[in-house]
């Protein structure tokens, strides 16, 4: 065999070993800092796409740990905390929950669903988030005080599995406003009064190639709400949103050049 080829075969095999072992098994600490007034000095972790198979307890409860050793004034969520379109295909949904519920924060923690907690269970999914305290936030809004000040947290039901409404979500809202969503293309409706949107869903893609990025996003905006911080200007106003990248895999077990994260937003 030709040395080229063979070291062609090497490199594949050690791409794809990488692809399904190392990567999707990571998670680092993906930081933005924000300037906005309003929300001066406050520090918040955001997750999505846990996406917690059977056997990755120990990968969930070391996601846990790292949460906490972030100190946030608020955690936000933006769902799909199981995996597949099954229950069989999770984690024991009692121990996912119970694990979940020693996530810390001064002010609380503020979520939305995702598509596959509504495929496995609406009703199952809230019924273990509000047994600890997690506000799940369905076309609604809640204000939270901090200190001297009031924030609002507003949230969507899924694009998908549910009947977003952004109106009802902010309904006697004030400024300032962080708007939860699970899907990012609902970005395109949110108004300019809204801080900041933040979402999940596309996992960056999972696989992103050099100069081309993601493969596929499941997005009907592609590459452009895949991942990152999103500005788009409107008039006078610029809108923001950030997209996480998430912390598991979905479909397929495999992360190439797009490390599971989470978010800490500090703003300034």
């Amino acid at each position: 065999m030709n040395k080229y080829i063979f070291l062609l075969i090497i490199i594949i095999c050690l791409l794809i070993f990488y692809s399904f072992f190392i990567e999707p098994n990571m998670l680092v600490v993906k930081r933005y800092r924000i300037k906005d007034e309003a929300l001066k000095g406050l520090k918040i972790v955001f997750v999505s796409d846990f996406h917690v198979k059977k056997y990755q307890k120990n990968r969930l409860k070391r996601t846990v740990e790292l949460i906490n050793k972030q100190n946030a004034d608020i955690v936000l969520s933006t769902g799909d905390y199981v995996s597949g379109h099954k229950i069989k295909s999770t984690l024991n949904i009692q121990e996912l929950f119970k694990e979940l519920s020693k996530i810390k924060s001064k002010y609380g923690y503020y979520t939305v669903l995702g598509n596959h907690d509504g495929w496995i269970g609406e009703n199952i999914i809230s019924k273990e988030l509000e047994k600890y305290s997690v506000k799940i936030l369905k076309n609604e809004n809640i204000a939270v005080n901090i200190d001297d000040r009031t924030i609002y947290i507003a949230g969507i039901e899924d694009l998908i599995t549910g009947n977003p409404s952004i109106v009802k979500a902010l309904k006697g809202v004030k400024s300032p406003v962080i708007l939860l969503t699970h899907h990012p293309d609902m970005f395109t409706l949110v108004p300019n009064e809204v801080n900041l949107t933040l979402a999940g869903h596309t996992h960056g893609g999972q696989i992103r190639l050099p100069f081309i990025g993601a493969l596929v996003v499941p997005s009907q905006f592609g590459n452009k709400y895949a991942m990152g911080l999103i500005e788009e200007k409107e008039g006078n106003n610029i809108k923001k949103m950030i997209v996480t990248k998430g912390i598991g895999t979905s479909i397929i077990p495999v992360r190439f050049n797009c490390i599971p994260e989470i978010v800490v937003i500090d703003f300034e």
